[in-house]
This record gives structure tokens, sequence and C-alpha cells, in this order.
């Protein structure tokens, strides 16, 4: 089935890669019984995809239901995807049947997986491997036949571990994992949608449908999208609700968007692979241009004191000595051979070691990328002692991007 069909069939605006991309996966895994897992920031449209899968499914004349996860209290969760017996809990005054069995044959979409309580998914995970269940206070064991599709916007890697996701439930929810990305992942669909939006707007409170000047788009297009999709169909509303202009100028949709819009680095989603292993590469020089920065900050911090307060008691807690066996440039007896300080400062007179007074010089560092990731596999690998599945995830790349990277660089475990 044409992707161009499916987007028409459920409303579906954009042509970007990453979402055509994301599109191709859910018809291809459609007709399979395979667990899916949709990962994407909160209004990115991620119940459209569990539809999508659904509705081109085997089971597409069987029920669908969609269980939030989150809104659901701790107490009353196992009750309402399992069921209970009469009697089991204060308030139980009469069997129950839960989701899994009234939607028995057909899809269960469980959103913000990542808020479901630990022994919910322990009981979970046992529907997944084996089709079984037992309601809360009964002890008959019971079959049932349903596909789950779960969706999260938060990293359910990372959740594991910190103990508040099982890893066993993760893999097996991840069999086949789709990225829905961003609205700023996706720049060239925002005025699209919004047009569309608009449109749908203008039909519905009976008015002309707005336009934005050149720069208008320009202000709309480069704004971040916290609330993604969602969010842009609030603005679209609210612009045409209130505008009294219909051809809307830049100064007047500021009015609509937020002064300082939230800021955000990418993320590596848990078992993103395949096209989009450049963005694992990105993410991992994030990473190292963050612990570089760190590293250079607490250097320059260490290098002043001993420089200017050598009586202090950081230092003398550090040692002198010890100090100086780091940094052998900056021993006396090596003074006459020190080489110009390497820095992205403004060039100044700085104090070395003797009260030798030498001029600070900029000297070009190697920002080749390269390099650095080069270095920065082989000290993953050297902290995880040769463990590429710890360093892979340490790096936030796959083990199979690491493997090739090894083998890329020529790098020797």
């Amino acid at each position: 089935m044409e992707i161009q069909s499916i987007k028409n069939r459920f409303g579906i605006i954009g042509n970007s890669p990453a979402l055509n991309y994301a599109l191709q996966v859910a018809i291809q895994v459609a007709n399979t019984d395979l667990t899916v897992l949709i990962i994407g920031e909160s209004g990115v449209g991620k119940e459209a995809f569990s539809m999508i899968i659904h509705s081109l499914s085997a089971r597409k004349h069987n029920p669908f239901i969609a269980v939030n996860c989150g809104a659901i209290p701790d107490g009353t969760i196992d009750s309402e995807l399992f069921g209970h017996e009469k009697g089991s809990f204060t308030g139980a005054v009469d069997n129950r049947k839960g989701y899994f069995e009234t939607v028995n044959g057909g899809t269960i979409f469980l959103d913000e997986i990542a808020e479901m309580p630990l022994g919910t998914q322990a009981r979970l995970l046992r529907v997944l491997e084996t089709g079984e269940y037992i309601r809360v206070g009964s002890s008959k064991v019971q079959k049932t036949d349903v596909r789950v599709i779960a969706a999260t916007n938060k990293d359910l890697l990372d959740a594991t571990r910190n103990g508040k996701f099982r890893e066993d439930l993760y893999y097996r929810l991840n069999t086949v994992p789709i990225r829905v990305p961003s609205l700023r992942d996706r720049r060239e669909d925002i005025y699209l949608l919004f047009r569309k939006f608009c449109v749908d707007f203008a039909e519905k409170y009976k008015t002309a449908p707005v336009q934005l000047d050149e720069e208008a788009q320009h202000l709309l297009v480069n704004y971040s999208w916290p609330g993604n999709v969602r969010e842009l169909k609030n603005i679209a509303e609210q612009v045409s609700v209130l505008s009294t202009n219909k051809q809307v100028p830049a100064q007047e949709i500021k009015r609509f968007l937020p002064e300082h819009p939230e800021k955000r680095l990418p993320i590596v989603a848990p078992g993103q692979q395949g096209n989009a292993e450049f963005m694992n590469e990105r993410d991992m020089l994030y990473k190292l241009f963050f612990d570089m920065k760190k590293d250079v900050t607490e250097l320059k911090k260490m290098f002043f004191e001993i420089v200017h307060n050598p009586g202090s008691a950081s230092v003398a807690s550090y040692g002198r000595e010890s100090f100086l066996s780091d940094f052998p440039l900056l021993h006396p007896d090596k003074q006459e051979s020190l080489q110009p300080v390497i820095s992205g400062a403004a060039q100044q007179p700085m104090i070395m070691p003797g009260n030798a007074i030498q001029e600070h010089i900029e000297v070009e560092e190697s920002l080749n990328i390269l390099d650095k990731e080069k270095e920065l596999i082989i000290k993953a690998l050297k902290k995880h002692k040769g463990k590429r599945k710890d360093a892979a995830s340490d790096l936030g790349i796959s083990e199979r991007t690491l493997y090739r990277k090894l083998k890329e660089y020529d790098i020797e475990e």
C-alpha cells in the first residue's frame, strides 16, 4: 500500500523523510502480530500510528482500545487491564472483565507505558510471552489473543537502568520500534500543517482562512514547538479566532508564540537504527563536547588556583608534585620548553610559575569530528573493559553501530 494513500486516509500531512520512514515501518509491520513500541515526544501523533497498524492488520474488524497508563491510578490499573473477582478488594461489588478479555482478538494500545507500575509490568510480560493472565483476586488462568502496541515519550532504556522499568519487558516490547519525529525535526511540514488547520477552523467558525506573510512564516517554522503538532493546532485555532486581519504579519504572530521557546537537545530514541544512525552519531558528539567543556573548566580552575595561590588548602590537598607529574610542562625545571597555551579567549598576559610572564597566544585546536569520535569510542571501551554492549549503551549508540565504527577506525579491543 502506498504511503500517500495512508496519509490521505488518516489525515496525515507532511513529506519529511523521517515521517515517511516511520509510516513505511508501520505499514510493513501491520499485517503481523509483532509487538510494536512507538517512540516520540508528547503531541507528535503516536496514537494515529497505532490506529494505522490496527486498521491495516488482520484484526481490523475486531476491537481496538487505547489505554492511557499514566491516567489510571496504581491501585486500579491491574483491575482495568486484567479484570477482578467480586470481593477481591474494597469496592469490588461484582465480577469485572478487563481489557485483555473484552478486546480478545483485537488490539490494545498502551500509551505512556513508562508510567505503568512494576507489578503490572510483570503481569503484562506474562501476557506477551504466554498469552495468559489472571484476574485480580482469582487463581484461574485465562487465555487471551491480543496484539499489544505500546507508546512512550520517555527513554525506556534509561528507565531500566534506574530500576523504574523492567528490562525484560523493554526488550519484549521493543520488537519493532517506530520513532515518530518531532515537529522541529520536520520543519518543511510545519507551514503545510498550519494552513490545513487554519482551513479547518475557517470552516468550523465560518470565516475566511488566515494567511501569513513571509516573515511570519519564517517565525512559525523556526519556533521549537515543544508541544509538537498538538501545540501547532492550538496556535492555529488562536490565530484563526483572535486575528482581526486575515493577512497576519510577523508582529502579530509573535503574540501567539512564547517569547522564550524551550530549547532542547536531541536524544537517542531506544532501538533507533538503520536510517537513523546519523542521529545516534550526532548525539554521541554532543555528549563528547559537553564532557570536554566540563573537563576544560575544571582544569582551568585547578591551574589558576595553583598559579595564583600555591599555598591554598585545595592545592595542598591535591599535592603540588602530583599536579606537576600530571602536567609536566608546568614543572619549574622545564619552563624553558613550555609551549604556548591553548585558549579560545582573547589574547592577554598570563602569569606562569616562577613569575615568568609569557604572552598568551591563541593556538588552533583540532576539531576533526572523526578524531574526537574515535577517541570517545576508545575511552568507552577502556571504561567498560572491552564490553561492547556496555560501551555502546554509554555512548548512546547501537551495538551494531559500535561494531561498524571499530572496523572503520581499525580499533583493537
